[in-house]
This record gives C-alpha cells, sequence and structure tokens, in this order.
C-alpha cells in the first residue's frame, strides 16, 4: 500500500476559524478518496497565523528557522496541497501571500492544488478565479477546476442548497485525490544537502591514522 502527502494550509487569523474548518472538511474528504482507492495518507496541517512570525523574518532576513523550513518542505514535498485563505479586500490574506512568497518560484510545478477561501458574503467568491488561481498558475501547479468558497451562511446550507457546501467539497476532493493517486512527487524528494558519493569515495579511498 502506498502512502501519499497531504499538505494543508490554513491562514486564518482567529480561533476558531472557519478558514481551518473549511481546510479540514477538504483534507478529510481527500483522506476517504484516497482511502478508497488503497493508499494510506499522511496529512501534515499548518496554521500560518503560528508561523507569522517566522514568515517575517524569512522576508527580512532570506533565512528559514526551523517550523518554517519544516513547513516549505512538507508543502514542496506533498503529493497534493490543500490552501485555504480567508479573503480581505477582495484578496487572499497577506500572511498566505506572504507564505507563498518565501517558497522557491519551481518548488510548487505540477504539484495538485485545491483553493479555497471563506468570507462574510457570497460576493468574494470570485477572488478564488482572479487571485488565489493565478496565484498557483505562476507557481506552475496544477489547480483542479473545482475551487471551494464558503460565505457565513454556506455553513448553514442543507441538503436541498443548489450546489451545496459539503458538495463543493466533496468535488474538489475528489478531482484532488484523483491527480494524487498518481503523484510521484513525495517519492522523489531529494535531500539538497545530500552527498552523491560517501566519504570514502570523495576521499579516494584514504585511510587516516
Amino acid at each position: 500500500m502506498t502512502t501519499r502527502k497531504l499538505a494543508v494550509v490554513s491562514s486564518g487569523l482567529s480561533t476558531p476559524s472557519s478558514t481551518r474548518m473549511l481546510a479540514d472538511k477538504l483534507a478529510q474528504s481527500t483522506e476517504e478518496r484516497l482511502v478508497e482507492a488503497g493508499h494510506d495518507v499522511d496529512i501534515a496541517t499548518f496554521e500560518l497565523r503560528d508561523l507569522a512570525q517566522s514568515i517575517t523574518n524569512n522576508l527580512l532576513t532570506g533565512f528559514a528557522d526551523e517550523p518554517l523550513q519544516n513547513a516549505i518542505d512538507q508543502v514542496t514535498g506533498a503529493d497534493g496541497l490543500i490552501a485555504v485563505s480567508p479573503i480581505f479586500k477582495t484578496s487572499y490574506a497577506g500572511l498566505f501571500k506572504s507564505f507563498v512568497d518565501v517558497i522557491d518560484n519551481t518548488a510548487l510545478t505540477d504539484l495538485p492544488v485545491v483553493i479555497g477561501a471563506t468570507g462574510g458574503t457570497p460576493r468574494h467568491s470570485l477572488a478564488l478565479d482572479y487571485a488565489m488561481r493565478p496565484l498557483f498558475n505562476y507557481m506552475h501547479s496544477v489547480v483542479i477546476p473545482t475551487a471551494v468558497y464558503a460565505a457565513s451562511d454556506d455553513w448553514g446550507a442543507g441538503e436541498d442548497t443548489v450546489k451545496s457546501l459539503p458538495e463543493r467539497i466533496d468535488r474538489a476532493a475528489g478531482e484532488l485525490a484523483a491527480l494524487m493517486k498518481d503523484s510521484e512527487r513525495s517519492a522523489n524528494v531529494v535531500d539538497p544537502f545530500a552527498l552523491d558519493e560517501n566519504f570514502d569515495q570523495l576521499l579516494g579511498g584514504f585511510q587516516g591514522n
């Protein structure tokens, strides 16, 4: 049985957070689809508010501390990514963009991504397509067709609601799982500090006293 790695990034600022709630529901549904297909799933979830200071320091110094580097490694080495942000003033949160800014431009190439967002009213749902989707397209990720926006009223929507939130979550999760099934990203992660040769080879067989 193969293991697929799923990274989940939430940039909600409050506790509890509807942004985190949406991210968790997307992750749960994706995991269910992958398990049904015979895969184990390793989920790594990151609340960007917990990394806010680290992200700021990285932007100023160019260096990532251990918690931030772990988040970057988990995201760039995943088979799939769920990225969810609240919408502020018609676009994603600044903290969300700052996290993406500290990731190498080529590190998310071919990574399947579900984009999601939360907001007070449905009027901001278009931010998914004119802000978040172009961002990940720039990073050469594979953004799945179904994006999931959850307004405040969506959390109480019933099953008879047209395109209810649970339906959209399940559809997006199915699209992500379908791409993750054939992913080899996590199996091909290369340690940038690994040596191509062992020490004996590097030393030419030299044996010290």
